[in-house]
């Protein structure tokens, strides 16, 4: 089965940051996800604008950057001048005024604009966003810190997203607690990719190509 894995760099080792891109690229990551957070929008500070420019000239795999900050429009120009046509950019809905407007600077930059989804976000809450995305990042935890729970009820809302996607035109992708269980379960109901944090990817102790090839050896 075709599904996309990303790495979820906040959960890196910084001491080792190019060796860690270097050993994901070379076992087999489709691409690497980028959070920054402002600590207003999320109350924790993760990666840099510094962190991203870093990855982003250390790979040539695709980035997807999801913005966990408040009113993504007055810095936007920041993040798209330093990433790569083809690359993604994710902003919450809740953080702007006039969301549309990001996402259109995100298009005209040649990036793929996205929209992140909060577990008490309802689809119904961005239902016209969904015809200008391309892409919906659907949090199964409360956005800001690696390692918390999976919330249950998040399923139901990817079932809702998964029987309009292809009328919308969007791609589906799942961020937080992702085990082999959410893998084996939503991957062949339609969901595209999946972040790897702590759960599955990193502080194992084994080689990023070993676990990257586990997962997708997993039997459907």
């Amino acid at each position: 089965m075709n599904f996309e894995l990303t790495a979820s760099m906040m959960c890196a080792d910084y001491a080792h940051l190019e060796t860690e891109v270097k050993s994901l690229e070379e076992g087999g990551i489709d691409s690497f996800h980028i959070d920054i957070m402002d600590g207003r929008y999320v109350p924790n500070y993760a990666m840099s604008l510094n962190d991203m420019r870093y990855i982003a000239s250390a790979t040539e795999k695709p980035l997807d950057v999801h913005l966990m900050i408040e009113h993504p429009n007055n810095t936007i120009a920041l993040f798209l001048q330093n990433l790569r046509k083809g690359d993604t950019v994710y902003i919450h809905p809740e953080a702007e005024y006039h969301p549309s407007t990001t996402l259109q600077k995100i298009i005209n930059a040649g990036m793929v604009p996205g929209i992140a989804i909060n577990p008490g976000t309802s689809v119904e809450n961005v239902m016209e966003m969904l015809r200008i995305v391309k892409k919906v990042l659907v949090m199964s935890v409360n956005p800001g810190n690696a390692g918390q729970m999976f919330l249950p009820y998040v399923g139901k809302k990817i079932t809702k997203l998964l029987a309009i996607k292809e009328d919308m035109d969007f791609e589906l992708y799942w961020d937080g607690a992702c085990s082999a269980e959410r893998i084996l379960e939503y991957a062949p109901k339609g969901v595209k990719g999946f972040v790897l944090g702590t759960t599955l990817l990193f502080g194992k102790d084994r080689p990023y190509g070993e676990t990257l090839a586990d997962i997708r050896e997993l039997k459907f």
